[in-house]
């Protein structure tokens, strides 16, 4: 028979051997090429230890947009449910990460000069109008009012980075905005921290960590409005967005704000964000 063989024959036996050897060879190769692969995914970031938390995305959205000073010039269009447009030109100034914004406008002529300064993340709120020369200061549920009867509240331009504080955040997964790869970020507001919107559902980008798209829920638990955060463009090497639209699904009515000249290379001079500052 075969072993029989093989014993007669020295050479074939040394051969078997060496079969036998090199298939466990193989068999090892084998188990090392797998865990080299599994290997290889974790590295390469398919490991679920690489999906940020909900906090970490906060952190890192409002680390990219809302630097520490800027200076900007932009105009702000609203359109009415009836399809009437008005158009505004303005200059804005913000510090601490926004905890301070003073804008003023320049054009049309009815409202040039009128100007508001918010403080406290708007909190605290003046007005001036040039035409009776008074500085106002506005009730504190103020800064829910629409800015020029606009789709933008107070609270919208001037809240800062309060979000951190106000809503509890929960990274919902990938998902695609605009034909990019976005994480879902959920933001539900904390009971007693009075936030602006009970819900809010963000886009972030993965590749920067800059928003793209936001929905505002009302207390009935529909969208309220929809921001877009468009025309994304690189100022001093930070992402911003040159145009955002913010479309009110419940009045039917759309503001666009785009940005004509941006800096965050600013620093405001002593005194600047004051009452008498509104009145210059």
């Amino acid at each position: 028979d075969k072993r029989r063989e093989m014993e007669e024959r020295p050479e074939d036996v040394a051969i078997f051997h060496r079969g036998i050897e090199g298939g466990k060879r193989m068999i090892r190769m084998s188990r090392f090429m797998i865990l080299a692969a599994v290997t290889s995914l974790f590295i390469c970031g398919e490991s679920p230890a690489q999906i940020p938390t909900g906090r970490e995305l906060i952190d890192k959205m409002t680390e990219r947009m809302k630097q520490e000073n800027v200076r900007s010039r932009a105009s702000q269009t609203i359109e009415t449910s009836s399809g009437q447009l008005r158009t505004f030109l303005y200059e804005s100034y913000a510090a601490d990460k926004g905890e301070k914004v003073l804008t003023r406008y320049l054009e049309p002529a009815s409202v040039k000069g009128q100007a508001f300064l918010m403080l406290n993340n708007a909190d605290d709120i003046w007005t001036y109008f040039p035409r009776t020369g008074r500085v106002r200061k506005l009730a504190s549920h103020a800064k829910k009012q629409k800015v020029q009867g606009g789709d933008f509240t107070y609270e919208d331009l001037g809240s800062g980075d309060t979000w951190k504080e106000e809503y509890d955040p929960k990274n919902l997964g990938e998902e695609l905005s605009r034909e990019t790869l976005c994480w879902k970020l959920e933001l539900k507001g904390i009971p007693g921290k009075d936030p602006a919107y009970p819900k809010i559902l963000i886009w972030v980008r993965q590749d920067d960590s800059y928003p793209l798209k936001m929905d505002y829920y009302n207390e009935k638990g529909r969208v309220q409005k929809t921001l877009f955060l468009e025309d994304i463009r690189d100022v001093e090497g930070t992402p911003t967005a040159h145009k955002m639209v913010m479309k009110n699904l419940e009045d039917d009515t759309e503001t666009r704000m785009e940005v004509l000249e941006m800096t965050y290379e600013w620093e405001p001079p002593k005194g600047f964000f004051s009452e008498r500052n509104l009145k210059k």
